[in-house]
């Protein structure tokens, strides 16, 4: 008997893994080589202050690599406007992540809710190593799988890795915002977040097709099907998911490191107690994109201060508005410019409460080219997306 490959191993423990919930995607996962679509990748220096990478460089069949590879974990490979694979030996990247190999897991469970059927054509958005469009490729045939990416050099080079192994999905540089490679789809998975959700997208989605995205800023994921009115409908998904957010430059926009200059220690034009404690918006995440839904593109940052262990929470946005709330013996809020971002939140979490902080996961949406929205249980309450 010819002894196995090691990476083929390794691929099946991590098939083992990541299907025990979407067993029909085991073969897929067992016999796609990951390690030959992410050769380099950044690794984040711990407590670095300017946010650094460490670039990942290791022979293609080492131990090392085959356990990253393998392993259910993301695998940033841009960080800024650098690639890993263009870095040189010893340099470090800087900046946010704008391109990344996704956990297999997701992938895994978002294409089990994307319940693609044989003959199906689907749409891959968000191309990045070309993983997601290997699987989709493996089990429904090349033909049948679109993958689209707004960076040329990660579509040329996923395309490139993927023909190595035998993988020819269909796969373009386009900005998915905008007109698709193709007018119509059965099924159409992003990972990449949006909002609003691209009309392009709804005009391919054929009736009866089924969509499953990711909302900007936030970690709801949705599924919807498309019904023959051209409105697709469904549910916020149990399990959150987070994906970077579609973009059209290199790089995202900058932090707003002016704005917080002013919110850091400023005295604020409005200063009063908080209405309630003062939340820990990374802990009470239903609250912060609840916030980010009906108050989108506010910024938030916390700090713990060393001294006493009083915790402070900054809102900023890009019209200069901010807000600074600290809890302890004498919570105190701050808020500047021309909005008052505290009040908002307040009032997002008085309306939550009065709706029985209803899970969000029960949320309901309906999308079609003209706009779309999620609705609370009730109806009552309606986010634009």
């Amino acid at each position: 008997m010819t002894e196995a490959r090691p990476w083929t191993e390794a691929a099946k423990a991590l098939a083992d893994t990541v299907t025990a919930d979407a067993p029909a995607w085991h073969e897929a996962v067992s016999n796609t080589p990951r390690h030959r679509l992410v050769p380099r990748w950044w690794q984040r220096i711990p407590d670095s202050p300017t946010q650094e990478w460490a670039l990942v460089d290791l022979p293609e069949d080492s131990a090392e690599r085959l356990h990253a590879a393998y392993t259910d974990e993301t695998l940033v490979t841009r960080v800024g406007p650098t690639h890993a694979d263009h870095a040189t030996p010893g340099e470090h990247g800087k900046g946010a992540p704008t391109s990344s190999s996704t956990l297999p897991g997701l992938i895994v469970s978002m294409a089990h809710r994307l319940d693609v059927k044989p003959g199906h054509k689907v749409l891959d958005v968000g191309t990045g190593s070309g993983y997601s469009a290997a699987l989709f490729a493996r089990r429904f045939g090349d033909e049948n799988v679109t993958s689209v990416d707004v960076d040329p050099y990660l579509v040329e080079a996923a395309r490139t890795r993927l023909a190595e192994f035998g993988r020819t999905p269909r796969v373009e540089a386009v900005d998915a915002t905008g007109e698709l490679p193709d007018a119509e789809y059965d099924r159409i998975m992003a990972t990449v977040s949006v909002r609003p959700v691209p009309p392009s997208w709804l005009r391919a989605l054929r009736p009866g097709g089924r969509l499953v995205t990711t909302i900007a800023h936030t970690a709801l994921l949705i599924a919807a099907d498309m019904g023959t009115d051209g409105i697709a409908r469904g549910t916020v998904q149990p399990d959150p998911a987070t994906f970077m957010e579609t973009r059209q430059e290199a790089d995202y926009p900058a932090m707003l490191n002016s704005v917080f200059v002013s919110a850091r220690v400023r005295e604020g034009e409005d200063v009063r107690p908080p209405d309630g404690p003062v939340p820990h918006l990374w802990q009470e995440w239903p609250l912060r994109w609840l916030y980010e839904l009906d108050t989108p593109g506010v910024e938030t940052r916390a700090a713990t201060y060393p001294d006493d262990g009083r915790r402070v929470v900054w809102l900023l946005a890009a019209d200069g508005s901010w807000a600074r709330a600290e809890d302890g013996a004498t919570p105190l809020v701050h808020q500047g410019g021309p909005r008052r971002l505290w009040d908002d939140l307040e009032r997002v979490r008085r309306k939550w409460e009065e709706n029985n902080r209803f899970s969000l996961h029960t949320m309901r949406g309906e999308l079609s080219p003209g706009g779309g929205h999620l609705l609370s249980p009730d109806g009552t309450w309606r986010f634009p997306i």
